[in-house]
């Protein structure tokens, strides 16, 4: 079972470095691009540029480098030739332990958020259509990276880019997807309890993401789709950490069905993010996590448009969710 990502959400995962990300068309404010990793023990400094080519040399729209080495700081700037003037914050990060650093596109710059709490803004000095790749390099451990949002078309107007190809050239056909588009609207970093409306509800090869952390301590929460007009749950997923395993049942006319436990992985984990892909197939569901396949849950409510509403609850802070 292989992961296809939705079009509009384009993620890689736990690639080697230096890794670099094309953007295909170009950055457009409302896009966001995803950060997550972990610092190691050892590190002195790693960089994430924004930038305009492949080729060395190229422009930089931003650069964002945190360093430990030089008095505990980050450093943004952007580069035309040479270097301009640098900006300097307060290090975010610690060794040893995970982070999410995400960067929202508006007209007027980036909007810097690091482990879901706002950060710091950098003020346009390219044009973000400018913008080609997305680079990460240096001394970090790399989860994953995720470009969301934009046209993400191919120059044939009919084809998707997939993550990950470092000689990906642009307009370069691609081959195409028929997974529908991600048409509601994204949350970003939503209070807990979540509750949102699926607009139309849920249709075959609809995707739903969620992004995450798992906070230490947490010992359970729980995803649910619900069907808006009566409240029984199609699908109730529900990592269990003080049992090392993930639940999932269907509540229907006012009882709990048989629950389904049998996992190849327990991919939830105290301090550590996660992303969960949950996408509706003509038989089942098919829910990924970190774009690994953890499992498939046969559907008990074959209607799927009544499927109307999603609902997070729980020991879970939410980074992102979209359907």
């Amino acid at each position: 079972m292989a992961y296809v990502p939705a079009p509009g959400y384009q993620p890689v995962y736990n690639p080697p470095l230096p890794y670099v990300t094309p953007v295909a068309g170009g950055l457009q404010p409302g896009m966001s691009v995803y950060v997550q990793g972990t610092v190691p023990h050892h590190t002195k400094r790693f960089r994430v540029n924004f930038a305009c080519g492949q080729q060395k040399g190229a422009d930089v729209a931003l650069h964002f480098n945190p360093r430990f080495d030089s008095g505990d700081k980050v450093v943004l700037n952007s580069f035309q030739g040479s270097w301009a003037r640098e900006e300097h914050k307060p290090m975010p990060f610690h060794k040893g332990q995970h982070f999410e650093v995400v960067f929202i596109i508006t007209p007027q710059g980036y909007q810097i958020t690091v482990n879901r709490a706002p950060y710091c803004e950098f003020q346009h000095r390219i044009p973000p259509e400018r913008v080609q790749v997305v680079d990460v390099d240096g001394d970090v451990q790399l989860q994953s990276i995720n470009i969301i949002g934009g046209n993400m078309m191919g120059g044939s107007g009919m084809s998707y880019p997939q993550p990950g190809m470092r000689s990906m050239q642009p307009n370069m056909p691609l081959p195409p997807t028929s997974l529908p588009m991600m048409a509601g609207p994204a949350s970003y970093h939503p209070q807990v309890p979540y509750v949102g409306n699926i607009p139309g509800g849920l249709v075959s090869k609809k995707t739903v993401v969620v992004k995450g952390l798992v906070p230490q301590g947490a010992k359970s929460f729980h995803i649910n789709f619900k069907m808006g007009y009566s409240k029984d749950i199609a699908l109730h997923i529900n990592p269990r950490l003080n049992e090392n395993t993930v639940v999932r049942n269907s509540f229907l006319q006012g009882r709990w069905g048989p629950e389904e436990r049998e996992l190849p992985f327990n991919p939830f984990q105290h301090g550590q993010y996660f992303d969960i892909s949950i996408r509706c197939g003509n038989q089942r569901f098919k829910v990924f996590v970190n774009g690994q396949p953890l499992f498939n849950y046969n559907h008990r409510v074959h209607n799927f448009q009544q499927i109307d509403m999603l609902e997070i609850n729980g020991d879970v802070a939410l980074s992102y969710v979209q359907f």
